[in-house]
């Protein structure tokens, strides 16, 4: 094992709003994550995400830089974020100019093992288990398949 650099999993330069609940092991390094949130365990959350209020992030979920997640959010487990899209057909491999933004709106639910590429969701939209959103979802309602489709609106609220 001399050639073999163990890491342990960390809390590092975060910032937490009052009555979080984080159960380790987790990765959470120079994120926010406000007031009244759960973080379940094997979580990773990356650096320039904010998460909002009451929101529930669930076991082995992964939620890269970029990342802005709403008020009163529920994602549900196994759930993973992409910030960058192979836009010149490989990783981007560390260039972070490469890397795309995605904004979650307030009142969102992402079933378990759904996938979210860079894009906007609106408020009070829900995502279905095993989901891939690949586009930007502006209409409240109920959104699953691959690519996620709408298959029943919902009323704004």
């Amino acid at each position: 094992m001399d050639n073999v650099q163990l890491l342990d999993s960390a809390i590092s330069n975060v910032s937490f709003g009052a009555n979080v609940k984080v159960v380790q092991p987790v990765n959470l390094y120079g994120c926010s994550i406000a007031d009244h949130c759960f973080i379940g365990p094997f979580v990773e959350i990356q650096q320039n995400v904010s998460v909002g209020e009451r929101t529930k992030i669930q076991s082995h979920s992964f939620v890269c830089s970029l990342v802005t997640i709403g008020t009163d959010c529920f994602i549900g487990h196994g759930v993973m974020f992409i910030n960058d899209v192979f836009s010149e057909g490989g990783p981007a491999r560390g260039d972070q100019s490469k890397w795309k933004r995605t904004h979650i709106g307030h009142h969102v639910s992402i079933g378990s093992n759904a996938t979210i590429l860079p894009v906007t969701i609106c408020d009070h939209a829900v995502i279905g288990a095993g989901a891939v959103v690949t586009k930007d979802i502006r209409q409240p309602g109920i959104y699953a398949g691959n690519p996620a489709r709408l298959i029943r609106k919902l009323a704004a609220q």
